[in-house]
């Protein structure tokens, strides 16, 4: 399961990139904007089963987001927190196709979320969101929330989960997702015929839990940050 690295030279410094996960990431987000545009095409009352299906994602997350930070700051934020969970599913489930058919220069297709630049860039976007808007919303207050001599201790650790929450956002969801790949590759090895199945069926489940889990997290952060309390 090695990455087909393009090595190329940029203002005279070398810059890799691994092109299995970036031609799955693209046609991930394509795959989402094609839905995206057959779900809005026609929008009824009385909705289709596709859009019944984009209505109840939509409602469920603007439910979360509501219950943690208000109306007024979910309708601000629901839009990138929704934008987080159908990406990461639809890049986790991309990683269940049988692309080993797809013959490529070097290594094979996968998950775009196979790849911890993928996941350390969606967690340093959402870091970079939630500080953004921290700063916003409180100003310098946003840094030294509940301070106190003390309780110093407390204040640091908060200090050190600015860092520690994108890098525990990208280590668990690229974590998973390799481990699963690793896991069927090695039943196919083995037996090709039916013991892989129930671990497919299971990294389906898996897939569904780490995108719920990576944007109820992001969700929460987005929360902590916004609010004075």
């Amino acid at each position: 399961m090695e990455h087909w690295v393009y090595t190329t030279t940029i203002l005279g410094h070398k810059a890799s990139f691994n092109m299995d996960t970036i031609i799955t990431m693209w046609i991930s987000m394509l795959f989402l904007i094609i839905m995206a545009l057959l779900t809005t095409r026609k929008l009824d009352m009385i909705p289709s089963k596709l859009q019944l299906v984009a209505e109840g994602i939509v409602k469920y997350f603007n439910d979360i987001a509501k219950a943690s930070m208000g109306s007024d700051n979910a309708q601000k934020h629901i839009a990138i927190i929704l934008t987080l969970f159908m990406f990461i599913l639809t890049a986790n489930l991309f990683g269940q196709l049988p692309l080993k058919i797809v013959h490529i220069a070097h290594g094979e297709l996968a998950s775009p979320n196979n790849d911890i630049n993928m996941t350390a860039a969606m967690a340093l976007v959402v870091s970079i969101y939630y500080i953004f808007y921290g700063i916003k919303a409180q100003g310098g207050k946003f840094f030294f929330k509940g301070f106190s001599i003390s309780g110093i201790i407390i204040t640091l650790v908060d200090w050190l989960e600015l860092f520690v929450r994108p890098f525990s956002l990208a280590l668990r969801l690229f974590a998973n997702i390799l481990a699963g790949e690793l896991i069927i590759s090695t039943f196919l090895g083995l037996v090709a015929i039916g013991l892989p199945l129930p671990f497919m069926l299971f990294e389906l489940f898996v897939a569904l839990i780490q995108a719920i889990v990576f944007t109820l997290l992001s969700t929460t952060y987005i929360a902590l940050a916004i609010q004075e309390e």
